[in-house]
């Protein structure tokens, strides 16, 4: 291990390999504590609301728990090693997202969401269950970067074509049907800046001139990453996607800072994305507002016009306290039309308090440390760099997210992984989940000696 704590193995160690146990059968448990937990809150939200059990708690959950057992057979048999707690991890998320959407339905009759995300998700644990079932080695992947580069620029363009959506050019919308192809860009970035940054790691790292503490690459072997890091980060500018253009750099500079194992490039990614900030917050009038409004998130009260999103996000978290106001029994509603989306977390903060917000977060911490902790098993570079990625795009999207609405940084509308309403999103993640369950195996499977990884 270097000086900067993380570098990329180069051969294989000479330490006899100890035998882990598969543990399918604990997944298999958690998975069904998982179901249970969702049911039990779907439940709460229909006795609170209506006092009785809803007609529908039964369905939700026979669904959900075959969804969620196709899923696990998928692994049992083809990525035996893979780490238990990432599939029910998932599950449960999964699962309390579409509960708090079903909550938030009950006061909106005119505008259900919970049986479109309902469909959404079952897409996306199909689209787990096909990339457990193809994708025998994550390495293939290393071969196909020219392909995902240019499906990634493509979806990245395509919404420029379609009408703004709350001043965001981010969706294409046809006939009633919607997606956001910047969710699904973003998998695809994270493969090509894995494997070019894994096959250019020595170059990067030896190379060029040394400016200060850090060691700057040729323009040769630099230039091309960083050609497709400001074509897509420009695209989403133009598109006004400010989230996504911030997840694209914070992605860009992990990868670089893991490959190379140079600290400067941690510290030239807050400079700039801090001169980035600046510069967009003056010139863009969009994220203008949004700033003052995030310094300022009580200046609607004071000049009579009402509480603004983030107050009522900041009421509702105030509301919840330690223990919450219970599953229904809360008023997040109140917070306007991204309640289902952008603040879906207010929702969590207001009905299970800090105590259930801490729980949620745990969760996530869980998802991405399992990530890193396959990266860190892993022998091949790109194998390493793929999983840093990947759990590095969870965590930089739930520190966005929940940062926005409680105030912390501006809101940059992004979607609470597996929580918030959104098709692309929910399907996205499954993918990626998906992807860090083969690695998990890969990992998993060298260490017991059951063959490379």
């Amino acid at each position: 291990m270097s000086k900067a704590g993380i570098t990329l193995a180069t051969a294989e160690t000479s330490a006899p390999p100890v035998r882990l146990p598969r543990r399918r059968g604990i997944e298999l448990a958690l998975i069904l504590l998982a179901v249970l937990l969702s049911v039990y809150g779907y439940c709460a939200v229909g006795l609170a609301k209506n006092g009785s059990v809803p007609p529908g708690a039964a369905g939700y959950g026979a669904g959900l728990g075959v969804l969620a057992l196709v899923a696990h057979l998928a692994v049992r048999f083809r990525a035996p090693w893979a780490d238990p707690l990432l599939l029910p991890i998932a599950v449960l998320l999964n699962g309390l997202g579409l509960v708090l959407i079903y909550r938030l339905d009950l006061e909106t009759p005119h505008n259900r969401a919970a049986p479109t995300q309902l469909v959404w998700s079952t897409l996306g644990v199909a689209l787990f269950i096909v990339v457990i079932l193809v994708l025998r080695d994550h390495r293939v992947l290393q071969r196909c970067t020219r392909l995902c580069v240019t499906a990634a620029l493509i979806l990245l363009t395509v919404p420029i074509l379609f009408p703004a959506v709350n001043g965001a050019r981010i969706w294409i919308r046809v006939a009633g049907f919607s997606i956001q192809p910047g969710e699904f860009a973003k998998v695809l970035l994270a493969v090509f800046f894995a494997a070019y940054l894994a096959e250019n790691r020595k170059a990067l790292t030896y190379s060029g001139r040394r400016v200060w503490r850090l060691q700057l690459p040729t323009g040769r072997v630099l230039g091309p990453i960083v050609a497709v890091w400001l074509v897509s980060v420009g695209v989403l500018a133009l598109e006004r996607d400010l989230g996504t253009s911030l997840l694209f750099f914070g992605l860009f500079v992990v990868l670089l800072y893991v490959a190379t194992g140079k600290a400067g490039w941690i510290a030239v990614g807050l400079l700039l994305a801090s001169l980035g900030a600046v510069a967009v917050g003056r010139l863009e009038p969009h994220v203008h507002g949004r700033i003052e409004t995030w310094l300022h998130p009580f200046a609607s009260i004071e000049a009579g016009e009402g509480p603004n999103q983030l107050a009522q996000s900041l009421f509702a978290f105030a509301e919840g306290g330690l223990l919450g106001t219970g599953l229904g029994l809360g008023h997040s509603v109140l917070i306007g039309f991204a309640v289902k989306s952008d603040f879906i977390l207010a929702t969590a903060g207001e009905e299970l308090g800090l105590a259930g917000l801490c729980a949620i977060f745990l969760l996530y911490g869980l998802l991405v440390d399992r990530g890193y902790r396959a990266g860190l098993a892993l022998r091949d570079p790109f194998g390493q760099l793929l999983a840093v990625g990947l759990s590095s795009i969870v965590a930089l999207q739930v520190f966005v997210i929940a940062g926005g609405v409680t105030g912390l940084i501006p809101l940059t509308g992004m979607a609470m992984p597996f929580l918030a309403q959104g098709g692309s999103s929910v399907v996205t993640n499954w993918a990626i989940v998906a992807l860090l369950v083969r690695l998990s195996h890969s990992a998993r499977r060298r260490t017991s000696g059951g063959g490379r990884g």
